[in-house]
């Protein structure tokens, strides 16, 4: 009797199926219904990364799955889980100085790029003798009106590392989560802070009202050699690594992503007058043919 598919996977796939913005709610929605398979979903699934408040130091950090154990977030400033749990897993004193070091050089990187935000950095052991880590950021645009657009930008940057020498092999997988959210509701007797077609609209007694999300992840896989001269040099490394990625993600999405999602839109409605623009293209040829003579 052939088996059936794999759980994971047609959770997997059914989370690929299923609208981005509602990430967080379909997968505790699948954990409720099968919660023998949480610790996997949760470990595949890449969901908007969390603000929390590491009470011993005051600082803001970033929970994940990456430095969760059961139902605690490891702090990556105190090192101390929240809610307190015994046995937590903790990097090696070694690794957790180089820890220290990479959380307070990628701060450094997150207010030259980010202006703001939150950043943490966590680091473990892996079984080969290497060590692996993941980097988060994320800056959340908070409207002051409800006519304010509102967005969100997690990335999550997670590298491998395996020295060789004096050089090391670095992978790294980088995501980045984009959510933007656009309103606008205009009154119809306030037309100071219209644009003009808005004005000539509120004019006529027409309310301009609604609201566009778009939101998605990309997911890029790159793999490099660095020398290392001292131990610190691995944030070195990985911080080039991870400042070119995201400016490719960057470029991606702003060059690729919103051009396709803007040239769809002109395909569907024109902004203009598509009878007055067809005037204006037979005259430009009248005008071509009678050059040509």
């Amino acid at each position: 009797m052939a088996e059936g598919p794999d759980p994971v996977d047609s959770m997997l796939d059914l989370m690929r199926r299923l609208p981005p913005t509602n990430v967080e709610e379909n997968v505790n929605a699948l954990i409720q219904i099968c919660p023998d398979y949480a610790d996997d979903l949760l470990g595949s699934v890449d969901q908007p990364l969390k603000v929390r408040t590491d009470r011993a130091t005051g600082k803001d950090y970033l929970a994940c799955d990456y430095n969760r154990d059961g139902d605690s977030y490891r702090s990556p400033w105190s090192n101390e889980y929240d809610p307190t749990i015994e046995d937590g897993t903790a990097p090696t004193p070694k690794l957790r100085k180089l820890e220290i070091a990479a959380n307070e050089a990628f701060d450094t990187y997150r207010e030259l790029y980010y202006e703001g935000g939150v950043s943490s950095v966590y680091l473990w052991d892996l079984d080969d003798g290497g060590f692996a880590g993941v980097v988060l950021l994320k800056k959340a645009m908070t409207p002051t009106s409800p006519d304010e657009p509102s967005g969100s930008w997690d990335s999550i940057h997670v590298f491998e590392t395996a020295e060789r020498g004096r050089q090391a092999h670095y992978k790294l997988t980088s995501t980045v989560m984009l959510e933007l959210v656009t309103k606008q509701n205009n009154k119809a007797d306030d037309t100071s802070v219209l644009s003009e077609p808005e004005k000539k609209a509120s004019e006529q007694g027409w309310n301009s009202s609604g609201e566009i999300t778009l939101s998605g992840s990309m997911t890029r896989q790159t793999e490099q050699d660095w020398p290392v001269h001292e131990p610190t040099s691995h944030i070195t490394n990985t911080g080039k690594m991870i400042e070119e990625m995201e400016m490719k993600m960057r470029n991606l999405l702003q060059e690729v992503y919103f051009g396709k999602t803007r040239d769809i839109v002109y395909d569907l409605r024109s902004v203009d007058d598509l009878e007055k623009a067809r005037r204006q293209r037979e005259l430009q040829k009248e005008l071509v043919g009678f050059i040509k003579r």
